[in-house]
């Protein structure tokens, strides 16, 4: 009987083994296709996966100055989230859609704070989804946790694309 419960344990360990190298497997394989695959374009109206290195050349370079200066040509969005994060799954469909509609007109990054702790701690992500507004002219506003479609197109129709 004891060999019998032996066996049982190190065949299921072995599985169970299999099964956890096999699934990192697929995940780092999956990571790799995400760094290899080019990044669509901001005109096609895609949300931009950014990181650190996009940040400082495309939006503001906090290593060389303390004052705010957008670096942009269209207004942003910046969304922070988690993959882990059930509201930020939510958001995720919607800021793609806005990205399709505004498409010319506005462009929406997303961060990934568990990737970009650096940006996440920049805007005091202590919470998720944050959204940051970043407007041509003057400071970019924060916008804590999950709403409708609604919500977010009047952000941009009354705070980004406002004409002064």
């Amino acid at each position: 009987m004891k060999k019998i419960i032996t066996m049982c344990v190190l065949t299921f360990t072995s599985m169970l083994t299999y099964a956890c190298t096999d699934g990192a497997k697929q995940q780092n394989q999956a990571e790799a296709k995400e760094v290899q695959e080019p990044q669509k374009s901001e005109a096609e109206g895609d949300v931009v996966v950014m990181n650190k290195a996009m940040f400082l050349k495309d939006v503001f370079d906090y290593e060389k100055s303390q004052d705010w200066k957008y670096k942009g040509n269209k207004p942003a969005i910046i969304d922070l989230y988690a993959d882990w994060c059930g509201p930020c799954r939510l958001t995720a469909p919607i800021m793609k859609e806005l990205a399709k509609e505004y498409a010319g007109k506005i462009v929406i990054y997303k961060v990934n704070v568990d990737k970009e702790k650096e940006l996440a701690a920049l805007f005091n992500a202590t919470s998720i989804p944050l959204f940051v507004f970043i407007p041509m002219k003057g400071e970019p506003q924060l916008f804590r946790g999950a709403a409708d479609k609604a919500t977010y197109k009047k952000m941009i129709d009354d705070f980004l694309l406002k004409t002064e």
